[in-house]
């Protein structure tokens, strides 16, 4: 065991010291060759080196030239000289550049100073062209003076008199009349005497004399100064008979109207009034000598008229009431229970009628002498109607309680409530005239007529040789028939042949006469007034604008533009207007009106821009001469040529080529939504200014800035918050056209545009973006409004519409008042209101442009439309307005104008318009 442990060491001992010694002399030769080799071998190629000379250098340093030799270096050595030419090239061309920079530098400064220099001179051109401009106005305004108003005459106080006429009973205007003293810029001065001062006064109607001293307060056209006046109005009945007061005898009452202290020996240029309140009126006056004093009363004797000279008036019904509109019956349906009604009673002739067999026919009596009386012929067939019931008629000639009347005349039955009520449930109502046909006129067929148009019974004058009121300028043909009395037999057949749509037409006529020119004193005292003014051709006084009461307000920086709003890319919409706003011209028919459509304007119902034109409203009315010509096709042409692309859309181009809008903005405590929509309207083309009416009492912000949009904005203080103040002609709008819109409304510029194209094709309506439509309730049997998407329409919105300032008059100053009264109670429904109106004018419905049904205001308060109670209360006024008209004019319609080219992105070369579809 010890062995063989002993000898285990001895053994292996003397390998590890082999191995030792081994890895010693390894170690020794590996750093004899790292150190001393490389040194030995340094040594060795250097002496190699200098050995060979410079030339024959292999390891030492060489030149430069000489290192690109190596093949291995070549490509570098190509990329350095590539790079440092760069480089060269580099810096010569930044030195290039800091030359060129200085040059500019002194380019720019003296392109500075040249434009100071341009900007002095184009103030110097623009200096001188304001001089020749002025002086060219000045040359123009020699040769061709820019119209106005015309220059009011006086008359001389110094009357020369005028040479006798033959004879007074031959008088007519050109011998008996005065026209020096009415010269056509006169403006029609009317004195009016006072009658409580002279004699017969105090035998006057209390009524009428008080109905007449109010109307003759609110005329216009009277004046306090006698020595300027143009007529003279005496008022000389009715008169009534008492016992402190008898009736002066006719030579009596003729001596004091010679001693009235402007009569001026033979009454020239006055007029006597007589105005019956009763049905029974005598006429005093026909034994008195008038002389050249023209005379205006309700009955007139043959002999006694004077064409043309004298007039027949209306009776005075409504003394100093005035009429209910929700008392008189609508005007459908047309048909009613009775054909045609007639109740009177005439005592001369009512025994013989009612004893005698049927009359002999026409062809056995024309044997013989013609007839001097048809009462009895008339009496025998219409009871023959009556008694065939073919048709349900109403005809009594016999009275329980009969009116007074004049001798052959009809007289009335029962009391006017009785007779309205069967006139209500008449279609027509028969006027038979006096048989004394020397009585032309008479104060009981003026109060037949007078109730039957009152109460919508199609008048039916029996009689061609009766004088209606007005006749010369009243076209009655087209609100009464007027049937010869040998055509009685006829009348039945006449009466049943009219059409549903002539009756309705005829009716509406008739109700708009009587509102007109019969329904009140001062109706009555302004259409007396009104025939004298026309049959001289003096044209009425200019229209009464509302005056607009201005609030000063500061205008900050100028305004932006909404992308979103007025983003039309390349669509030119027309010029941005840089010069003074441009006006619509006025004054253009100042006479030429007068002299051609007298006799037309008066005969016609209410069309577009002949509504009352010569009645007795024509004071408060657009004066032709301002507004209506110039919108009705009477403007001059003007040099429209055509064109398409960009000539179709940089010009307006038509008929009218210059013609700007005003813009309405009604507005309520929304300032910050008011500030917006104004901001939006800036670059607008064609925009003469905005008018915004602030509604509220307060006024705005001390601090609030209003953007400027390069266009006046005039802020209109109202006088109280109503939304009429939106449809008042404001003094300061100075256009014919006008778009009203909503201070939370968005259009974009585009919009607006074609809405204002569209409206210049058709300015008797109006033109705008959301319809809205009336339905009938069956259920309930009335009228409901409604607002929801649909196909067919019958109104457009006034938030968002085009209108012509000529229906602002209208709205405000003829429209029947109850009508606004309502507005301003719901304090809503002024928009339907003026559909209303438009409608019943044009009898056209509105036109819609675009798709646009509703309008979005994000953020804006809450509006009056979303109140719970806003569509209830447009239910209640649309029947209400129904009551009032008499009747539904909202017309439905399925027209539509939409901008198919209008925006689209053509060419300049190629067409671009727009159509109607």
């Amino acid at each position: 065991m010890m062995q063989r442990n002993g000898g285990g060491v001895g053994a292996g001992g003397q390998p590890w010291v082999l191995r030792r010694v081994r890895l010693t002399w390894l170690s020794f030769m590996l750093f004899f060759i790292l150190v001393f080799f490389p040194l030995i071998a340094h040594y060795y190629l250097t002496t190699i080196d200098e050995a060979g000379g410079p030339d024959k250098r292999i390891f030492g340093p060489r030149p430069g030239g000489e290192l690109c030799e190596a093949k291995h270096v070549q490509d570098l050595c190509r990329i350095r000289e590539s790079v440092s030419e760069e480089l060269l090239q580099l810096e010569a061309k930044r030195q290039e550049l800091n030359g060129e920079i200085v040059r500019l530098n002194l380019r720019i400064e003296a392109c500075k100073r040249s434009i100071d220099s341009a900007k002095q001179d184009l103030l110097q051109l623009k200096n001188v062209i304001s001089q020749t401009e002025h002086s060219y106005k000045e040359l123009m305004a020699q040769n061709q003076p820019k119209l106005s108003l015309p220059v009011r005459l006086i008359p001389d106080k110094d009357d020369p008199g005028l040479p006798p006429p033959k004879s007074a009973h031959v008088c007519r205007l050109r011998s008996c009349f005065d026209y020096a003293r009415c010269p056509l810029t006169s403006g029609f001065p009317v004195y009016v005497y006072d009658t409580a001062s002279y004699p017969w006064g105090e035998s006057l109607d209390p009524l009428v004399r008080q109905a007449f001293a109010t109307s003759v307060k609110s005329s216009i056209y009277v004046t306090d100064n006698p020595s300027i006046a143009c007529l003279y109005v005496v008022l000389v009945g009715e008169l009534q008979e008492s016992p402190s007061s008898p009736l002066p005898a006719p030579s009596a009452l003729e001596k004091q109207l010679k001693a009235l202290p402007y009569w001026r020996s033979d009454g020239h240029n006055h007029l006597l009034v007589h105005l019956s309140r009763k049905s029974m009126t005598q006429n005093f006056l026909y034994n008195v000598s008038t002389g050249r004093a023209a005379v205006a009363q309700s009955i007139f004797l043959e002999q006694q008229y004077r064409e043309g000279f004298d007039l027949v008036v209306s009776p005075l019904v409504h003394a100093l009431s005035e009429p209910n509109f929700l008392e008189v019956p609508p005007q459908v349906p047309v048909k009613r229970k009775y054909l045609f009604t007639f109740q009177g009673e005439r005592v001369e002739s009512l025994r013989s009628s009612l004893q005698e067999g049927p009359p002999q026919s026409f062809e056995e009596e024309m044997e013989g002498d013609p007839p001097a009386d048809y009462d009895d012929r008339i009496i025998g067939t219409l009871k023959a109607v009556q008694d065939s019931r073919l048709d349900q008629v109403l005809v009594e000639f016999t009275c329980k309680s009969p009116q007074p009347s004049l001798p052959t005349e009809w007289a009335l039955c029962g009391e006017r409530e009785e007779r309205l009520e069967v006139l209500k449930a008449s279609t027509f109502a028969l006027v038979i005239s006096p048989g004394d046909g020397q009585l032309m006129a008479s104060a009981g067929n003026g109060m037949r007529l007078f109730e039957a148009l009152e109460v919508g019974a199609i008048p039916v004058v029996l009689g061609d040789h009766a004088r209606l009121p007005y006749h010369q300028l009243v076209h009655w043909s087209e609100a009464a028939i007027m049937v010869p009395k040998p055509r009685i037999t006829e009348l039945h057949f006449l009466l049943r042949s009219l059409s549903d749509n002539d009756l309705l037409a005829m009716r509406r006529q008739g109700r708009f006469l009587w509102e007109t020119y019969f329904s009140t004193s001062e109706n009555v005292l302004g259409t007396i007034l009104a025939s004298v003014r026309t049959r001289i051709q003096v044209p009425p006084a200019p229209i009464h604008e509302e005056p607009a009461q201005e609030i000063p307000h500061k205008a900050g920086k100028m305004a932006g533009t909404d992308a979103n709003l007025a983003d039309n890319g390349d669509l030119d919409l027309g010029p941005v207007e840089t010069e003074p706003p441009y006006a619509s011209p006025r004054f253009l028919r100042n006479f030429t009106y007068t002299a051609s459509d007298t006799y037309q304007t008066w005969n016609r119902a209410p069309g577009p821009f002949h509504l009352f034109p010569h009645t007795p409203l024509d004071p408060v009315l657009p004066s032709e001469a301002k507004f209506l010509g110039s919108g009705t096709g009477f403007r001059p042409i003007g040099s429209g040529t055509g064109g398409s692309g960009k000539e179709f859309q940089a010009a307006l181009g038509g008929n009218v080529p210059r013609e700007q809008f005003t813009v309405v903005m009604l507005t309520y405590e929304r300032e910050e939504v008011l500030m917006n929509s104004l901001e939006r309207l800036n670059g607008l083309p064609y925009l003469n200014k905005v008018v915004v009416v602030w509604n509220s009492p307060k006024p705005p912000s001390d601090d609030l800035l209003w953007p400027d949009i390069g266009l006046p904005i005039v802020v209109v203080r109202t006088e109280k918050n109503s939304l009429n103040n939106r449809f008042l002609p404001w003094d300061v709008v100075e256009t014919e056209a006008i778009l009203s819109i909503d201070d939370d409304a968005h259009l974009r510029h585009d919009e607006i545009m074609f809405g204002f194209r569209v409206w210049r094709e058709a300015r008797d309506r109006i033109v705008g973006f959301p319809g809205r439509f009336h339905a009938w309730d069956v259920n309930h049997q009335s009228w409901l409004y409604n607002s929801n998407y649909s196909c067919e329409l019958s109104m457009v919105l006034t938030g968002a519409a085009f209108f012509h300032k000529y229906y602002a008059y209208l709205y405000s100053y003829v429209m029947p008042q109850a009508i606004r009264d309502m507005v301003d109670e719901y304090i809503n429904c002024e928009d339907i209101a003026m559909n209303f109106l438009v409608s019943h004018i044009t009898r056209k419905p509105p036109i819609k442009v675009t798709s646009r049904w509703t309008f979005r205001c994000p953020g804006c308060p809450q509006a009056l439309s979303h109140d719970d109670s806003h569509f209830h209360e447009r239910h209640k006024c649309i029947n209400f307005f129904v009551k009032v008209y008499g009747y539904m004019p909202l017309l439905y319609t399925q027209f539509r104008v939409d901008s198919v080219l209008f925006k689209t992105r053509l060419p300049h070369d190629k067409t671009k318009c727009f159509k109607f579809i």
